[in-house]
């Protein structure tokens, strides 16, 4: 770490880390916690998501209704996400009143309600919000994709959950996730900007180090077997457009191939941000892009690797043209990655694609609120000094290791074929009448 930057663990086993940037009067403050879906087994599926949710229901002292006015009366903005393997709240603040956000962030890891009537009525907020994302043709897809690739491990529901569970979750349920996770050596605190980091880290202690820590859970350890060959899903539902997506296993953040498989991704489809607040950057130099959509055969293609704790997917998602077939398009990938299988790139492609990902990762990590995002996001999978050393590894890819990640990851018995196919449109997986 650099001498902005400081690392500290608690009594009680919080890790804090905060970082100096006085580029602007602001703070931004993550709190992460080391539970998501993949923590959930059939029955509760969607609890972590739900517990989020809870966590603006109010405490004592911040009783319900009254977070949002005094978060937006002071001039800041909050947040919460829930994902595969964590499960994180945020607040950017102006820097003056940044001690509201720290101090509700240590009242509800203790103090959060569970109100019975308010779990009730959440329920119903979360099924309208899981039977929304039914009206999406590439959600559909998507679990379908997902729950195929994962036959074992947790990484096979969706983060909203299974509607099933939703329906039977308990309030007594709820409650136990809370305890068991929300605890502060199951959590670390990110906070970032304009600060003088001893006087910060002395207000930290004085909020969290009272706080008593609880008993870790064992996180769920159920590896996925290999796949032993190729797995098709298909999808029908209401709409126009054909979608396609392919699912390659692929290893977790800190495998070595993890850095080849990043580059081989901006080559093929253009840099994926990890960044949940990345910008994006034009992907037509990739050469999916140039095989597919300048060739009409597709309206656009997307690529994606994700930084998980196990091996989880990098997906590739193709709209097709009206005018094509399913066919058609999976025939022209397989041929761009048999290319790149049999012939490493040429060096100057391949430094145009490490550039590509280089500058989509620094666009992702300029801002105060960026960089304390990437301080608590990367210790969910690895430790900052994976952030740290990120665009070196990158500049390290040879065309060889590239060639050699295609091989060993895009094989046909890797992979999940998904297509979404509209009713009124089904001649179109295969030909056209």
């Amino acid at each position: 770490m650099n001498d902005s930057t400081l690392r500290v663990e608690l009594s009680n086993g919080l890790i804090v880390l905060i970082k100096e940037i006085h580029t602007s009067p602001i703070i931004s403050q993550w709190i992460w916690y080391r539970v998501g879906s993949r923590d959930e087994i059939p029955g509760i599926t969607g609890i972590s998501h739900w517990v989020e949710h809870m966590q603006f229901k109010g405490t004592p002292t911040f009783p319900s209704g009254t977070l949002d006015k005094s978060i937006s009366r002071e001039g800041g903005f909050w947040n919460a996400m829930t994902y595969l393997d964590w499960t994180t709240y945020f607040e950017v603040m102006p820097a003056d009143k940044i001690d509201l956000a720290l101090r509700l962030e240590a009242d509800r890891m203790v103090n959060s309600i569970f109100d019975k009537e308010v779990v009730a009525a959440e329920r119903t907020v979360i099924i309208s919000e899981r039977q929304g994302n039914e009206n999406d043709p590439l959600f559909l897809l998507s679990e379908a994709l997902q729950a195929a690739a994962f036959r074992v491990h947790p990484y096979h529901h969706e983060v909203i959950g299974d509607l099933a569970d939703l329906q039977t979750i308990q309030h007594e349920d709820l409650v136990h996730h809370y305890r068991s996770y929300y605890i502060p050596n199951n959590a670390v605190l990110a906070i970032a900007g304009d600060f003088i980091k001893e006087t910060l880290l002395k207000r930290v202690y004085n909020l969290y180090e009272s706080i008593p820590p609880g008993k870790l859970n064992k996180r769920l350890v159920r590896p996925e077997p290999t796949q032993n060959g190729e797995i098709q899903v298909t999808v029908e539902g209401p709409g126009e457009t054909t979608y396609l997506q392919i699912a390659y296993h692929a290893p977790s953040a800190v495998h070595p191939d993890f850095f080849p498989l990043t580059v081989l991704d901006s080559l093929l489809t253009g840099p994926s941000s990890l960044n949940m607040f990345g910008g994006g950057i034009s992907n037509k130099t990739s050469r999916l892009y140039r095989a597919l959509v300048e060739k009409e055969l597709a309206i656009s293609v997307q690529g994606g690797l994700q930084a998980t704790i196990d091996p989880y997917l990098y997906v590739i998602t193709v709209i097709l043209h009206p005018q094509h077939t399913v066919d058609e398009v999976l025939h022209v990938i397989d041929q761009e990655i048999n290319i790149l299988q049999q012939t490493p790139p040429p060096l100057a492609e391949l430094q145009r694609a490490v550039k590509q990902a280089r500058a989509l990762f620094a666009y992702g990590s300029e801002s105060t609120t960026n960089q304390a995002f990437w301080l608590g996001f990367s210790e969910m999978f690895s430790t900052y000094a994976w952030f740290e050393n990120y665009l070196n590894n990158l500049s390290l890819i040879t065309p060889q290791d590239v060639q050699n990640a295609a091989q060993n990851y895009f094989t046909r018995k890797n992979r999940v074929v998904g297509i979404y196919s509209p009713v009124n449109n089904l001649a179109k997986i295969h030909q056209i009448d």
